[in-house]
């Protein structure tokens, strides 16, 4: 395992337009919450809630930052998205371009050189 695993993590984050997608994705990146934003358009989501099913079309924003900085990006997406309940799942990068990591953890400050 690299020195690095763990320290850099992707977050996933479903949006209901692109409107919404190109908003949040600049506020992170722009924010040094995020190093990049991937937006994926044209998903189907499927799932409950209160009680039905439901059926709708989405966007997935697929967002590299340090692990650190899941916390204020879950805090930023929640004050900047429209939904009630909004998914901001992450999980650590384990393995990967070494330079590609380095670069992520150059653009996004470490929490003690930020306040967010």
């Amino acid at each position: 395992m690299s020195s690095f695993a763990g320290a850099s993590s992707v977050a996933y984050v479903t949006v209901p337009d692109d409107t919404v997608a190109k908003k949040i994705a600049r506020g992170l990146v722009e924010n040094k919450l995020a190093a990049c934003v991937n937006i994926i358009p044209q998903l189907t989501s499927i799932y409950e809630w209160k009680g039905e099913i439901q059926e709708d079309s989405e966007l997935l924003l697929m967002i590299k930052t340090r692990t650190e900085k899941i916390d204020a990006l879950t805090k930023y997406v929640k004050e900047n998205h429209p939904y009630t309940v909004c998914e901001v799942i992450s999980l650590p990068i384990q393995n990967g371009n070494a330079d590609y990591i380095k670069w992520i953890n150059e653009v996004v400050p470490p929490l003690d050189t930020q306040t967010n």
